[in-house]
């Protein structure tokens, strides 16, 4: 089942089956992954819970949520470095569980953990991981200059990483995944722990695959702000489960009940706004920079907030209604606020 729009609740099912004996091919793959009541345990804890979800050749799909909601074990499943316990997983049509290899010269991953040889250059440590890849000769040089001028790496192609800033080492690593040209990539946690700038160009780089639609991305990250800029559909997780799934949009618009409304008015006046929204009920009502925001459950109540500072002499310079997005989503499944990080 193609899972493409709106909040998309899953129950648990009793899986059908455990991995195949024998690796199947879809005679025409309708989706580049496709995960059906996936289960994982480790012990007694399910780390991955019955999940079920597709991602469309060419899609950039994100996994979200906190440390421990599977983000990783699944990546990890998906690419044949796990066995799973139950369910069904192809990836290109190909089971990973029974045809590992073949999936992982067809995929690529970057973990949160660059792994590169420091001791090596930027050329060298693409040279010898292609060699590993089995792309070999001319074509090997081709991809690895190319790869270098194509991430910005040219000019320190012949130093050694050790020397490389966080995010030259991402890069490089990034430029890693494609030497074999894979038609999926892995990208767990690409920008943990990378300063803006550097996080900012690894943005720039998985943005450029969303665009050209040549690879499907299946991107993990606790970063709401990140997932809602490159993912074109998100799951967000939690023990294991998928809560829900669907474009940042369409959960934004699903998922998050209330309406938030900026209003501009005086620094002067917020205490008196304030008390006269909130002796009319508008519980919601809080200060805010340039004024005071107001929470409503539906658009009438917008009116009816404007004219309640308008009878108390409050002017009124600005207001904007604030269209929910992926943070309000996630809080709002997960019942909590925070500043827009996962953890």
């Amino acid at each position: 089942m193609t899972e493409s729009s709106g909040i998309e609740p899953r129950l648990s099912r009793p899986c059908r089956s455990g991995p195949r004996s024998h690796p199947r091919r879809s005679s025409s793959v309708a989706a580049a992954v496709r995960s059906e009541n996936l289960v994982r345990r480790f012990g007694e804890t399910r780390a991955v819970d019955g999940l079920s979800f597709e991602v469309g050749i060419g899609e950039t799909f994100g996994l979200l949520g906190h440390n421990g909601a599977g983000k990783t074990t699944t990546i990890r499943l998906l690419n044949g470095a796990l066995s799973r316990d139950a369910g069904e997983i192809e990836v290109l049509g190909l089971d990973p569980a029974v045809d590992g290899v073949a999936v992982r010269a067809r995929t690529g991953v970057l973990t949160e953990t660059p792994s590169l040889d420091e001791r090596l250059s930027a050329r060298e440590n693409l040279s010898f991981y292609g060699r590993l890849y089995g792309v070999s000769g001319r074509r090997l040089d081709d991809q690895v200059t190319g790869l270098l001028t194509a991430f910005g790496l040219a000019e320190r192609a012949d130093d050694r990483v050790g020397g490389f800033s966080r995010g030259m080492k991402q890069r490089l690593a990034l430029a890693r995944t494609l030497l074999h040209e894979p038609d999926v990539l892995f990208l767990d946690e690409p920008t943990s722990s990378l300063d803006p700038v550097a996080a900012r160009e690894v943005h720039d780089l998985v943005e450029g695959f969303r665009r050209d639609r040549r690879r499907t991305v299946v991107l993990t990250t606790h970063n709401l702000v990140e997932a809602q800029r490159l993912c074109d559909r998100v799951m967000i997780m939690e023990h294991g489960r998928a809560l829900a799934i669907g474009s940042p949009a369409e959960l934004a618009r699903t998922v998050v009940a209330s309406r938030t409304v900026d209003i501009e008015i005086p620094a002067e006046q917020r205490d008196a706004a304030l008390g006269a929204l909130r002796a009319a009920g508008f519980a919601g009502a809080k200060a805010a920079a340039g004024g005071l925001t107001v929470r409503v459950e539906d658009r009438d109540a917008i009116p009816i907030a404007v004219a309640l500072l308008a009878r108390a002499d409050v002017p009124i310079y600005r207001v904007a209604e604030l269209e929910p997005d992926l943070e309000a989503a996630y809080f709002a499944l997960h019942g909590r606020s925070t500043d827009g990080t996962v953890q």
